[in-house]
């Protein structure tokens, strides 16, 4: 903005984030790679209002994002509600296999998806600490962004800006189709198009 000699309050700017974040994050869907049947599933903390949340984060065995989601528990309801939310996906196919580390909320959230059949009896669920080692990489990307914010004020404005750094994220992982990893001028005409931006 300086370069254009416009002057922006940092406030303007978190409000644009609040806006656009979400419909960024939604608007990328339909435009991801298929991804393949390895997960590693991990979650992370994020400091909102001075207290730990967790972001439940999904990676398939390419490090290629499945999605995300934060939560303000960290148990076996919040696992499952997590999984359900991944296989909602577009661009995610049914796992064979998932890795995860020794939190005992994993296998209860695995009894009950495959307890009512949202997940195949057939599929693996694989403890593991030191397999994770894709989705704990992963997490850097995340966390490089979020810690110089010093911290969240409100569970949905974190949930928000999450979505935007997430979507910003895959689209530079190259997951979307016709950008490659690294090309900044593809992901900046990618953006452009799907907020049919005119320049």
């Amino acid at each position: 903005m300086q370069e254009r000699g416009v002057e922006v309050d940092h406030s303007t700017i978190n409000r644009w984030v609040l806006k656009y974040s979400p419909e960024l994050d939604k608007r990328i869907r339909s435009h991801l790679k298929l991804t393949n049947d390895s997960w590693r599933v991990d979650e992370t903390y994020i400091k909102v209002k001075g207290a730990w949340k967790y972001l439940y984060r999904a990676v398939d065995s390419q490090g290629n994002t499945l999605d995300f989601m934060l939560s303000a528990k960290r148990n076996g309801k919040a696992a499952a509600r997590f999984f359900r939310k991944v296989l909602q996906g577009q661009h995610t196919q049914a796992p064979r296999v998932i890795t995860v580390d020794t939190n005992a909320a994993y296998p209860v959230a695995m009894e009950v998806l495959k307890g009512d059949e949202t997940i195949d009896q057939e599929t693996e669920l694989r403890q593991s600490k030191y397999l994770n080692n894709v989705i704990e990489q992963d997490h850097r990307n995340i966390k490089r962004i979020v810690k110089p914010m010093m911290g969240f004020k409100t569970f949905n404005s974190t949930r928000r800006t999450l979505s935007g750094i997430e979507a910003m994220n895959m689209i530079k992982k190259g997951q979307v189709k016709g950008v490659k990893q690294g090309d900044s001028v593809s992901q900046v005409k990618f953006i452009e198009a799907i907020f049919r931006i005119a320049v």
